[in-house]
C-alpha cells in the first residue's frame, strides 16, 4: 500500500487536471456508472467530531474520513481500495485532496452555467477554500478583474496579493456587477445581499455544509432560474442555503444535481438568468481524485510504500 503526504497530493493533482475529473465522475453519476454514500458524522460531547464519506467510481472506490474540533482544527486523511479486489492501494493525507476537488467543482458547475463572456468574479471569503475556488474559476473563464472581501482585512490583504485579487472595504463593493461570486465562509447567516447579485450572474456558494448555515440570502435563492447541487439526497439534510431558504420562500426552488447539467438534461438558458451552485462535497469526488493522484505517484515514483495490517 502507498502512503502519501500534503505535499504530494498537491504536486500530483493540477487544478486543470481536477476539473476534468469532476465532469467525468459527474458523467459517470449521470449514467448510474458511479456510486456516492452522503457524509456520516459522529458527534461528542467534548466538541469532537468524526466524518466519513464514501464513493466508487471505474477502478476504484474508497472514503475520506476527517475530524473535527473547533479549538483544534481538522484532520483529513483518505483511503483507497481496488473495486476488482477490495484490496488496500493507498492512504493519503486528504487536506490539499479536498480543497483541490472543491474547487475543482465549482470549476465545472462554472464552466457549464456561467455566462460565456463573464470576466469579473467576486470572492467573499479569504481562507484555504477560497483559494482553490478563485483558481479553479480562472482555469474555466477568462477572468479579468478579481475582487475580494473577508472580515478579517489581514487575511483580505495576504489574499489579494497571493492571489492578484483587488481587496474591497465591504462585501457589497466586492460583489457589484460580479460575473461570477464566489462564497467560501464560515458564516452561520447570508454574507451578502440579494439586491447585490448582477442580473445575469453564477454564483458558487460552498461554505456551508450543515443545516443551520447559510450563506446565501432566501430571496436570492429566489431569484435563481437554477440551483444545481452535487447531491440532492446530501442537501437534504446538510445544505442550509437551501434548507432554510424552503422554509421562508412561497414556492421551491428549481433544484437539480450537477450530473444533469453535466449530462445536458439541465442548464442556463439565457444570459439573464442567475444560477447557483450550492456545493456541499461528496465522497465520490474524492475517489475520483484520490484515484488519479495514486496513478501518477506510481507513475513517477511518489511516496512510501507499507504494509496494510
Amino acid at each position: 500500500m502507498l502512503f502519501l503526504t500534503e505535499d504530494d497530493v498537491r504536486a500530483l493533482l493540477p487544478m486543470t487536471d481536477a476539473i476534468r475529473l469532476m465532469r467525468d465522475v459527474f458523467s459517470a453519476l449521470a449514467s448510474g456508472h458511479a456510486q456516492n454514500q452522503s457524509r456520516r458524522r459522529l458527534v461528542l460531547p467534548t466538541g469532537a467530531a468524526l466524518h466519513s464519506m464514501a464513493g466508487a467510481h471505474g477502478p476504484y472506490f474508497g472514503t475520506k474520513i476527517y475530524s473535527t474540533h473547533p479549538k483544534h482544527g481538522m484532520t483529513f486523511h483518505f483511503h483507497l481500495y481496488d473495486s476488482a479486489t477490495a484490496r488496500p492501494l493507498a492512504l493519503m493525507e486528504a487536506n490539499w485532496l479536498g480543497q483541490i476537488r472543491t474547487g475543482a467543482a465549482s470549476g465545472l458547475a462554472t464552466e457549464l452555467l456561467a455566462r460565456d463572456g463573464a470576466a469579473s468574479v467576486a470572492v467573499i471569503g479569504s481562507g484555504f477554500q477560497a483559494r482553490s475556488q478563485l483558481e479553479a474559476v480562472r482555469a474555466v473563464r477568462k477572468i479579468r478583474v478579481a475582487r475580494v472581501w473577508s472580515r478579517d482585512a489581514e487575511k483580505r490583504r495576504r489574499f489579494g496579493k497571493e492571489m492578484a485579487a483587488e481587496t474591497c472595504h465591504t462585501a457589497e463593493a466586492a460583489v457589484h456587477g460580479a460575473d461570477i461570486v464566489i462564497t467560501a465562509t464560515n458564516a452561520k447567516e447570508p454574507v451578502l445581499e440579494h439586491e447585490w447579485v448582477a442580473t445575469g450572474a453564477h454564483v458558487n456558494a460552498m461554505g456551508s455544509n450543515q443545516a443551520r448555515r447559510r450563506e446565501l440570502p432566501a430571496a436570492l435563492i429566489e431569484r435563481a432560474a437554477l440551483v444545481a447541487v452535487d447531491s440532492i439526497e446530501q442537501s437534504r439534510y446538510e445544505a442550509g442555503d437551501l434548507l432554510m431558504a424552503l422554509a421562508e420562500l412561497a414556492s421551491p426552488p428549481n433544484v437539480v444535481e450537477l450530473s444533469d447539467v453535466v449530462a445536458g438534461r439541465a442548464g442556463r438558458r439565457g444570459s439573464l438568468e442567475i444560477t447557483i451552485f450550492k456545493s456541499c462535497g461528496i465522497g465520490v469526488e474524492d475517489v475520483a481524485a484520490g484515484g488519479f493522484v495514486y496513478e501518477r505517484a506510481l507513475a513517477e515514483g511518489v511516496g512510501r510504500k507499507f504494509q496494510s495490517p
